[in-house]
């Protein structure tokens, strides 16, 4: 069961955590006002439940909502955006 995932501001990073423990997170760099959405991991443990959809899901939502732009540098966001073209308007 999937706890929260959040904006981690500090670290430069969305989490996606499960039963308490980080599960997994989606490392992004702020350059020049436009979000380098750079690099998707997933433990292993966790591996084939869908959770690296999930936080790109969640980081996708969020940069929609604040009217950011990314640049998916990440192949799995990339790969993710291709089947949802809804988050198209978001690339820089």
């Amino acid at each position: 069961m999937v706890d929260v995932v959040t904006n981690n501001k500090a670290e430069s990073r969305y989490e996606i955590h499960v039963d308490g423990e980080l599960a997994g997170c989606l490392e992004y760099r702020d350059v020049a006002g436009v979000l380098a959405l750079v690099h998707t991991e997933v433990d292993e443990a966790y591996a084939g439940q869908g959770l690296g959809a999930q936080l790109v899901k969640y980081a996708l939502d969020d940069v929609v909502a604040r009217d950011v732009k990314i640049s998916p540098l990440c192949p799995f966001v990339a790969k993710y955006i291709d089947k949802h073209p809804e988050y198209r308007v978001t690339i820089r």
